[in-house]
């Protein structure tokens, strides 16, 4: 049967899309309907027809599913923020587990996981502490705030959002007061007239620090000093700036910045770790859950205190600084140079010495410094953005050969691509903890680990060459003294193996190895790039060279 749009249908929803959209099927069609629930039986009306599937709008609940709730939000289904509060959230937790999964077995093609219990919360609402409300007028010329309706620039009036922290609506009502008070238009964005576009606000959830930035389609906004009284009546109020945007474009932010009152940043930690945050940086939105990722990503890193770690994509460094507790020396690399300041400025806040930063693109920074500067990791933790890595990067990853990798991620669909490619031969997936940051929408967090492959036919061989027969040049270091040599000068770790492949490179006697492999082709692993140049200072250090 053809089915054309505009068809009324009577659907049982089976399964749950990525977006958290219920799936029905009719005679072999399948209809994503948005705010169905598994286990609804409902009507539909096609909006958009294909041949094999469709998409429907929910027009009526038939028979409700045993997981349907009633949303918290009187506006969940005009708003569109939260795609899942018509869904139990035990269900929830279910659809973000399943979500990762179905990701990790059909993209990177890895069977049989066993995945950890996702990470889920007590309260799952009044989690965010960053909201970024645009600013408009109705039907009636009213000025208004709250958040575009799903896939359109309609902004739905709400002040008082559940996943927010209940001060929200106070700076609100302030500024939108203030706004009719002094007459002070909104941006359209059909005319690109107008002054005030979004109103964005920080909260620090373990110092209750409150940030307000005004981005302004101009340079100032009128009764600045008015406005700044009225704000400053919060208890938590901290800091407030204007950020300018005259760009006639989607992007919220632009990139001047102006202090109007009080700090240009805000402070907030993670676990022990204190952060400045400035109206320009990235940090998680969920403090609470972040905690829980951060300390999961640590516990993969497993840490002893002997490690080098490249943090990629660090951001103000939150990851970072959360490493440099357990490791040797931890270097992030972020893109954003303002970003990388925060990083800086938050080590020296929190007294932390062991940590460098780097400012560029993770995938241009470390080709470079490990190709021209013979840097290695012992660990290396990527969080990218939703887009994933780069093939570059990926590829470096690879030369690098770190024990391990930690990866965290805002999108398993990219994540599965990602480790199809650093499992093809050189990783094993170990570990996988999911951790839902985003209760209520669709998005999860995962952090797997990787550990390197030890292949059945490779033979660790660790000799004992220096009792054996040795040229006068040999004797004037042991292997062991090369080790610590290596060890204190370059934080390297070489096996014998390595060292006797570069001596014989150089033309120096090693002994017998009697201790090879027995199979015909035996794979040996290779001296690496950095390994071999610490190992060549070593000799000349020792005077073998």
């Amino acid at each position: 049967m053809e089915f054309r749009k505009n068809d009324i249908l009577t659907l049982d929803i089976e399964d749950c899309g990525v977006d958290g959209e219920g799936i029905g099927k009719a005679d072999g069609f399948t209809v994503f309907v948005k705010d169905a629930v598994i286990g609804d039986r409902i009507k539909a009306k096609i909006i958009k027809a294909k041949k094999n599937y469709g998409y429907g709008r929910l027009m009526e609940v038939i028979t409700p599913s045993p997981y349907r709730v009633k949303p918290a939000c009187s506006i969940a289904r005009q708003c569109g923020g939260c795609q899942l509060q018509a869904l139990s959230y035990e269900q929830q937790l279910k659809f973000k587990e399943k979500k990762v999964r179905g990701h990790l077995e059909r993209i990177g093609g890895f069977q049989d996981l066993e995945m950890e219990p996702i990470m889920g919360m007590e309260d799952p609402y009044h989690y965010r502490n960053k909201a970024q409300f645009p600013v408009g007028k109705n039907k009636d010329g009213k000025i208004i705030t709250g958040f575009y309706a799903g896939r359109t620039h309609s902004i739905i009036d709400n002040r008082e959002c559940i996943l927010g922290v209940k001060q929200n609506k106070e700076v609100l009502d302030r500024v939108i007061g203030h706004m009719e008070k002094y007459h002070v238009q909104p941006y359209d964005e059909a005319t690109g007239k107008g002054l005030v576009r979004h109103i964005m606000i920080r909260y620090g959830f373990h110092t209750d620090e409150m940030m307000v930035c005004l981005i302004l389609n101009g340079d100032k906004i009128p009764a600045e000093k008015a406005l700044v009284e009225s704000l400053c009546e919060i208890p938590e109020m901290t800091s407030i700036t204007i950020n300018v945007n005259k760009k006639r474009n989607n992007v919220i932010l632009g990139d001047q910045l102006y202090l109007l009152w009080g700090q240009s940043y805000i402070t907030d930690s993670i676990g022990d770790i204190s952060y400045q945050i400035s109206p320009l940086s990235f940090f998680q939105v969920n403090p609470i859950q972040t905690e829980k990722l951060y300390g999961k990503a640590l516990e993969y890193a497993g840490l002893t205190g002997n490690e080098t770690v490249w943090d990629l994509y660090c951001g103000i460094g939150t990851i970072s600084l959360f490493l440099a507790q357990k490791a040797k020396f931890v270097r992030g690399v972020e893109i954003v140079p303002q970003a990388i300041d925060n990083a800086r400025e938050n080590a020296k806040l929190n007294g932390i010495e062991n940590v460098e930063f780097f400012v560029g693109k993770a995938e241009e920074v470390l080709p470079r410094e490990y190709e021209k500067n013979g840097v290695y990791a012992d660990v290396i933790v990527v969080d990218p953005p939703r887009k994933g890595c780069d093939e570059v990067l990926l590829d470096t990853i690879l030369k690098m050969k770190p024990e391990r990798v930690v990866y965290v991620s805002c999108d398993s669909a990219t994540l599965a691509r990602d480790l199809k490619v650093l499992c093809a031969e050189d990783y094993d997936l170990m570990r996988v903890s999911t951790t839902d940051m985003f209760p209520q929408g669709v998005h999860v967090e995962t952090v797997v680990l990787l550990s390197q492959q030890k292949p059945d036919d490779t033979i660790e061989i660790d000799l004992d060459l220096d009792e054996l027969d040795a040229t006068v040049a040999e004797t004037k270091a042991t292997y062991e003294e090369i080790k610590a040599y290596i060890w204190d000068r370059h934080h390297l770790k070489v096996s014998s193996l390595y060292i006797s492949q570069i001596k014989r490179k150089c033309g120096l006697e090693v002994g017998q190895n009697y201790n090879l492999s027995k199979s015909e082709n035996p794979k040996v692993p290779k001296c690496p790039p950095e390994k071999e140049a610490a190992i060549m200072d070593a000799l000349k250090h020792f005077q073998m060279i």
